[in-house]
């Protein structure tokens, strides 16, 4: 039986991975040239070169690193404005990262349950809980139920897909209600010809091992408005207000990315489009040659959406299938083929028990049923159509 892996880490031999890094082009180069000119850490001419790069890629005006993308997330809402008492509306179905930003600022968060057809944010509870659940006082928006300040919006853009974005953006114009994108899983994705990460007040993204590119660990913010982008800067350096004399009027953080990561970062980045479309390949051959498996539902598209098809995920109905998702996780396991489960909805994880949740059944759902297969972008088509293989043996 294999065993267990943490993500993004260098599989045993033999062993088909959920997602490793892809180093194919000018990664060693770069590296290199740090190392000679001695550019080491959070200072030095990649750094600025990734943001710079990483925001004509996305379409921002502006883009901050940062050491990774929980820290982006925490810098993106204390920037947006987000603060002790206030609460901010969270996808439930995510990782747990999102609502742990969202404790580090003080406030608290309130769970959206997914749509079934699109495992994302449901758009129609979130106008439902500002309509019906909230009231205006003073120009601010107040949850009736905890008498808190709502202060921002965080859909979370999950395994490569899209939010329903514009009825979202939409209802936080009319309240103005800043929008933080969580797209630490959507770079390389697009919704309705626009880039996931770039629509909302700001953006985040993740260059953890396991996603599309990575720096090893390392995160970055994006957004159209200076102001905002300054503010995030001068947050992650441990809020220094001189140049030379070490003043600190503020608690700031040293969230920096550094110039070794930001130079793996360029190289991994002048690949993503080519990476995409492997994604999409490996999406397109899982979705053909699982078509008709008894209780196994593809992944889905959403209208709108461009995937990047971080993870390709199934849902498995144990009253149709053979096995249940952790079932044929453990089968996979035992043949070398690396699966894992989704998220435990944030409405029932331990770490923030009592949150306010909307809805719930549909998170649930999924993650009783999803499984996501190998995803790597080096997935080859003979290890694919191996896990296809006994897909097919054990669920045909």
């Amino acid at each position: 039986m294999s065993t267990p892996f943490e993500p993004g880490a260098p599989p045993e031999k033999g062993i088909i991975p959920l997602s490793v890094p892809h180093l194919e082009g000018n990664e060693w180069v770069y590296l290199k040239e740090c190392l000679d000119s001695n550019w080491l850490s959070s200072v030095g001419p990649y750094v600025s070169r990734f943001e710079n790069e990483l925001a004509r890629r996305v379409g921002s005006a502006y883009a901050v690193a940062t050491v990774n993308g929980t820290a982006a997330l925490h810098v993106a809402l204390l920037t947006a404005g987000v603060g002790p008492g206030d609460e901010v509306l969270v996808s439930t179905l995510s990782f747990i990262a999102p609502a742990n930003a969202v404790r580090y600022t003080g406030a608290r968060p309130v769970f959206i349950d997914a749509e079934e057809s699109s495992w994302q944010m449901d758009p129609r509870l979130v106008e439902g809980f500002v309509r019906d659940r909230c009231r205006l006082e003073n120009g601010r928006l107040v949850n009736r139920e905890t008498g808190r300040r709502v202060r921002a919006l965080l859909p979370v853009h999950i395994l490569g897909l899209a939010v329903d974005l514009d009825p979202i953006l939409d209802l936080a114009k009319e309240h103005d209600l800043p929008v933080v994108e969580d797209a630490t899983e959507g770079l390389g994705a697009g919704y309705k010809g626009r880039a996931l990460g770039r629509m909302g007040a700001l953006g985040c993204f993740s260059f953890n091992g396991n996603k599309l590119i990575t720096t090893g660990g390392g995160g970055m913010i994006v957004s159209d408005d200076k102001v905002k982008a300054d503010r995030a800067r001068y947050l992650i350096t441990q809020a220094k207000d001189d140049p030379l004399e070490y003043v600190h009027r503020e608690i700031g953080f040293n969230y920096r990315l550094t110039a070794l990561q930001a130079a793996l970062g360029c190289g991994q980045l002048e690949n993503l489009d080519s990476y995409v479309e492997r994604k999409r390949a490996i999406a397109r051959a899982y979705t053909q040659e699982l078509a008709g498996l008894p209780g196994l539902t593809p992944m889905p598209r959403p209208e709108g959406s461009s995937p990047a098809f971080w993870l390709y995920t199934v849902l498995l109905d144990s009253a149709q299938a053979r096995l249940d998702s952790r079932a044929l996780m453990r089968a996979l396991a035992e043949r070398g083929i690396q699966s894992r489960p989704l998220w435990q909805p944030l409405h029932l994880s331990p770490a923030h028990q009592g949150a306010q949740t909307v809805g719930g059944r549909v998170a649930e759902k999924l993650w009783r049923e999803a499984l996501s297969l190998p995803s790597s972008v080096g997935l080859s088509q003979e290890d694919q159509a191996r896990v296809i293989e006994v897909l097919k043996t054990l669920l045909g």
